[in-house]
């Protein structure tokens, strides 16, 4: 399946043209590996992405969260005193809230930062990190250099190998943007933006 420039920039008006120069490129040459071979399945993986990476804008987490953002984002994780030590200090949070999940170490240990949410649809984890690195399609070391999956192609590499790995391309076969949605978020989270991307992309495809 073969995209083209402008079908991105219908379907995200607001993206940066550098990113839809990148993510074409990249698409046109992965996605029959990754099995995003239909309309439909590039429908629901783009109504995704471009919900999950503000439209190519953030390939990286950026945890600089408030006292009350933590209290409101993470509340199994802080209390009202310690959201106040731990606000606006990202690395500190990332270490906090992702430790000893995923794969990761301790809080001391770095990993909640190092391997912190990445690429167009948020792999975080050090198990994921991994997982992908080990896979055939990831060139480099990638545990060395996390960053790179906030880079071009990994943002958009990673992305597809998620969906993927995932089983998501038979759930989007069914066309059903909140199973999808589960599958990717674990829950409904901004599910009508998603639905919006959704819409627009069908639009654009002419499905």
């Amino acid at each position: 399946m073969i995209i083209v420039e402008s079908q991105i920039r219908r379907i995200m008006p607001n993206v940066k043209e550098a990113r839809v120069k990148e993510f074409v490129k990249c698409f046109n040459e992965w996605s029959d590996r990754f099995g995003i071979s239909t309309p439909l399945r590039f429908v629901h993986f783009i109504a995704q992405i471009a919900h999950e990476s503000g439209e190519f804008k953030s390939m990286e987490e950026n945890l600089n969260y408030s006292a009350d953002g933590l209290l409101r984002v993470f509340p199994k994780y802080f209390t009202k005193e310690t959201a106040a030590q731990y606000a606006r200090k990202p690395e500190k949070i990332a270490n906090k809230v992702y430790a000893n999940r995923m794969g990761n170490g301790n809080e001391a240990s770095g990993d909640g930062w190092r391997f912190k949410g990445r690429g167009a649809i948020g792999t975080t984890g050090r198990d994921n990190y991994k997982a992908y690195a080990d896979s055939e399609f990831c060139v480099g070391d990638l545990m060395s250099h996390p960053e790179w999956l906030a880079q071009s192609p990994g943002c958009y590499k990673s992305a597809m190998y998620f969906w993927w790995k995932n089983g998501l391309n038979q759930i989007a076969d069914t066309d059903d943007v909140v199973k999808v949605t589960k599958r990717v978020n674990g829950g409904t989270n901004g599910l009508a933006q998603r639905q919006y991307y959704y819409r627009m992309a069908k639009r654009v495809m002419g499905i």
